[in-house]
């Protein structure tokens, strides 16, 4: 299995971060070359002082999301497509990290999603609504991503710093 270089053409990739301090949300975004490097991700969310964790959303391309949720010591991620492992190196960085075997020629034609589903459960995204997002072809990562923030209460926040981005 060969991974593909997508070379530089990362115009519609971004990475932000999403954090509590007190009852309000922050979202700032963060370099997009943290699309392409989880442990360089993780790293900088362990950086967010919050109550509640640090949230990372990462959307790359049109192809796939994740979500990286940072607590304490503890990470939990969500990869809303397996099959992107295939094609992109972030997101087999994703399968090593939950210890998930890269999906069989088989199972290529699935789009199933990897990790940890109720990682915002507790926020407020349960873990079938969750699944039902990343299951919606008719949606692009981003779209999925806005819907998301919306149901976890920082939309006004998310959409300004992707607005932000020019």
């Amino acid at each position: 299995m060969t991974v593909l270089d997508h070379g530089d053409d990362d115009s519609g990739d971004f990475a932000a971060v999403a954090y509590r301090e007190e009852e309000y949300w922050d979202v700032d975004l963060l370099p997009v070359a943290l699309t392409h490097d989880l442990k360089g991700l993780i790293h900088a969310l362990r950086q967010q002082p919050s109550i509640s964790g640090s949230l990372g959303l990462v959307s790359v391309g049109d192809d796939f999301f994740i979500i990286v949720r940072v607590y304490g010591g503890e990470v939990s991620l969500f990869l809303s497509d397996v099959t992107a492992s295939v094609d992109w190196q972030v997101a087999r960085d994703v399968l090593d990290y939950l210890d998930i075997d890269l999906p069989d020629d088989d199972d290529l034609d699935q789009v199933l999603p990897a990790g940890d589903l109720s990682v915002v459960a507790d926020l407020g995204l349960d873990e079938m609504e969750l699944g039902a997002l990343a299951g919606d072809l008719d949606l692009y990562p981003d779209e999925v991503l806005a819907s998301v923030s919306e149901r976890l209460g920082f939309a006004q926040s998310f959409q300004r710093v992707l607005d932000g981005m020019g």
